[in-house]
């Protein structure tokens, strides 16, 4: 018997090729995409801690809007500006006590005084800038300026810092412009404090000292030699008088300018413009304790401010103080040496070269133990000003060899030699150790 055969075992399409089916994800592209998350919302966070950090460092700086509308009442008496794009920026170094932390320098008498002005230059095509001070008592005319109370004050023939103490930023502005025929573009007012903290961010400032220093009035004692100060010892450094040197006001200028010539070196090195662990600090403290007008009171500005002086050689970068000798009716105050001071103005004016000398200028002979004149009661509300000492025999009122008026723009000034002479100064390239 025969039997017919059966279906196969297997089905018809068993040996069937089969349809590819949907290919499992790689774990290569999975880790891509959660990488790829990951980086988003990192890239997130840190534009947010950006952001915040970036405002806080806008609102530690002061907009000074009150000496830009003071200003601009006096637009008709202003100098123009004679280069496009070159810059005059004057610094203000204010030893105001009534700051946080600045009483220990002394009780606050309810007024202010510029202990330190510079004029500082920065060329159009941003291939040098050259940094005056200007003597705190030297004799200049002072303009009829309005105190922040509505009240004005009478012109002047005085010492220079009086026109702060008098009547602010606005005021002195005003009184340098008449001495340079300068127009100035930005200002800033920095104190005590705002100084300090900029050297601490740094790491401090490296000097070299010939001899101790014991100087209570400044707060400062240092043994001699080679070493790094930081803020609390670098003010003092910058401040003392008498305890360092010849003991002449100028003399410390020339100190405070091998100061900041270390200092801008310093904050050039690649070590701070390149770490943004140390940048932040730096314009972190840059910007605290720091008064400006509205073009750099923020910190792009600042900082762009900042990359342009970078960009300078060290050794164009120069410091110098305005050519001055002592007053003739009071040796304890300064006059202008002529013409060489005009011929330092046109040339910054002009934003043409100046030469500077490698040494800093020697003592101005001025006595050793005197106060500061200040304004009358008359001219502080009723309320008595600043101790008053002269050198014995010269009355406090002489008069100057010839009172000279506040400069109108329209002026032309006096014909000046062609070549202009080489200044006593210094440059960041050498800083205080040369």
């Amino acid at each position: 018997m025969t039997h017919s055969p059966g279906p196969p075992p297997w089905p018809d399409d068993f040996f069937a090729p089969k349809p590819p089916g949907p290919p499992p994800a790689p774990r290569r592209r999975r880790w891509a995409r959660r990488l790829a998350l990951v980086m988003a919302l990192l890239v997130l966070v840190l534009a947010g801690v950006g952001w915040v950090l970036y405002e806080r460092l806008n609102d530690n700086i002061t907009t000074d809007t009150e000496t830009e509308e003071e200003l601009r009442r006096w637009e008709k008496e202003r100098p123009s500006a004679l280069v496009a794009g070159a810059q005059n920026i004057l610094v203000i170094g204010s030893d105001t006590r009534s700051g946080s932390g600045n009483g220990r320098y002394g009780g606050d008498s309810g007024t202010q005084r510029s202990d330190t002005t510079i004029l500082l230059h920065v060329a159009a095509d941003r291939s040098r800038a050259t940094a005056v001070s200007l003597p705190r008592d030297l004799m200049a005319t002072i303009p009829t300026c309005r105190r922040p109370d509505g009240t004005y004050t009478r012109e002047r023939f005085a010492q220079f810092n009086w026109a702060y103490e008098l009547a602010g930023t606005a005021c002195t502005i005003r009184t340098v412009e008449n001495i340079t025929r300068i127009r100035i573009d930005h200002h800033i007012v920095l104190d005590f404090n705002g100084f300090k903290g900029l050297v601490d961010a740094i790491d401090g400032v490296e000097v070299c000292l010939k001899r101790p220093v014991d100087d209570r009035e400044a707060r400062l004692k240092l043994p001699a030699g080679r070493q790094v100060l930081h803020g609390e010892q670098a003010l003092g450094y910058v401040r003392a008088r008498y305890s360092i040197g010849d003991g002449s006001d100028t003399e410390r200028m020339g100190r405070q300018q091998q100061f900041l010539g270390s200092l801008v070196r310093e904050m050039q090195s690649d070590g701070v413009m390149l770490n943004p662990t140390r940048l932040y600090p730096v314009l972190d403290a840059a910007t605290r304790s720091l008064t400006t007008d509205s073009g750099l009171d923020s910190i792009r500005k600042m900082y762009d401010l900042v990359r342009t002086v970078r960009g300078i050689p060290t050794d164009r970068v120069q410091f110098l103080t305005v050519p001055r000798r002592p007053y003739p009716y009071n040796s304890a105050r300064d006059e202008l040496v002529q013409p060489d001071a005009d011929q330092l103005f046109q040339q910054l004016r002009l934003d043409r070269p100046v030469a500077v000398s490698a040494h800093v200028r020697p003592a101005d002979d001025k006595p050793r133990s005197w106060r500061e004149p200040g304004p009358g009661p008359e001219e502080s509300g009723g309320t008595e000003g600043p101790e008053r000492s002269v050198v014995p025999g010269v009355p406090e009122s002489a008069p100057p060899p010839s009172v000279p008026s506040s400069v109108s723009p329209s002026v032309s000034p006096s014909p000046l030699p062609t070549t202009p002479p080489t200044y006593e100064g210094t440059t960041a390239a050498r800083g205080v150790c040369g």
